[in-house]
This record gives C-alpha cells, structure tokens and sequence, in this order.
C-alpha cells in the first residue's frame, strides 16, 4: 500500500491529464533515466502524442517545483550521511518526458524485467485509486451544490417567515398604541 501512495505522489496532472515523469518510472524500474528513454525511443512507434509527450520549459518549471518537494521528503527517508549524489546525470539538459496511463501501460511490452512487471501493475493499480478518488470529490461536490441550493431555498423561506413576523409584531404595536390612548370623553 505504501509503494502506491508513493507512485500517487509521482503522477501530475499537466496538458488535462494525469501523467507520470520519466525520471519517476526509471526509479520506479530500477534503472537509469538514460536507459529508460533508450528503450522507449527504440520503441517509438509504441507511444503516440497521447500516450507520451515531452514537456515545455514552462511546463517543467511548473512541475519541478513539485518534483523537489516529493525529493525532500524521499531524502529525510534516507541516511542522513549521503547528503548530495554528485556526479554526472544529477541536473538534466534534457526536458523530461511525461507518460500517460496508457503510456505507461505500453511500457509493460518493452521493459520485462521481473521488477518492471511488478511496477507496472502496481502503477495501474495506483492510476485506478487517483480515479476513483477523484471520482468521489465530484460526487461530494455535487453533494456540496445540492445543499447550498437548499441552504439558499431555506433562506428565502426564512426571510419570509421573518417578514411575516415583523409584519406581526407592527400590527401588534398598532392595536397597543390604540388601546393606550387617552380617552376622550366622559370618564369613570
């Protein structure tokens, strides 16, 4: 359960659609990003502009934010002595790639290692979670819209009901002033 809360915090909504990163999937198969791209360039006709896209530099920055903060969690996770892994690779020149649901689903025909089959089908299983997650926010929205339409009926009807006594009260004052006034005329 805890490998899907950790690819949940992997998967991004960019263009409309919810996708995982290249970096996110290497790491995920245990592999260098380098290779991971190797192979899917080498399968290229596998992944249409729907199932993978490469990101903008606007869209990148938008994202990195995101992907340093799931960073700084994973490294509190670590041991506190390797602080920085130096070396070639760590800062990218190259825009990532971003791979859809069914991207990802493609990638089960290219990469066939042990792990990547269990990955993939824990990755699925996570893409299914965010839906149905999301699937219940609209219906607790719906049900959000619903009771303020009714708060919003209950206040016309409570400002009538507070007319009506407001209505009451002023014809109340009226028959006292009435009653209390000096009488004119002969008197007991």
């Amino acid at each position: 359960m805890q490998i899907i809360q950790s690819i949940q915090n992997r998967i991004y909504d960019i263009r409309g659609e919810r996708v995982m990163l290249d970096r996110d999937l290497a790491t995920l198969y245990e592999v260098e990003t380098r290779v991971f791209n190797q192979s899917v360039k080498r399968n290229i006709k596998r992944f249409p502009k729907d199932f993978m896209f490469q990101l903008t530099k606007e869209e990148w920055e938008d994202v990195r934010l995101q992907v340093e903060l799931l960073e700084n969690q994973q490294s509190r996770l670590r041991s506190q002595i390797v602080i920085l892994n130096a070396g070639r690779g760590q800062h990218s020149k190259y825009l990532p790639y971003a791979f859809t649901e069914q991207g990802i689903a493609m990638l089960s025909g290219i990469l066939y290692s042990d792990r990547a089959i269990k990955m993939n089908i824990a990755i699925m299983r996570a893409f299914v979670e965010v839906r149905r997650i999301l699937l219940q926010q609209t219906d607790i929205k719906e049900q959000l819209k619903q009771i303020q339409q009714r708060i919003t009926e209950h206040d016309v009807q409570l400002s009538q009901i507070y007319d009506s006594i407001e209505n009451l009260l002023d014809e109340k004052t009226a028959q006292r002033k009435w009653e209390d006034r000096e009488r004119i005329g002969f008197k007991k």
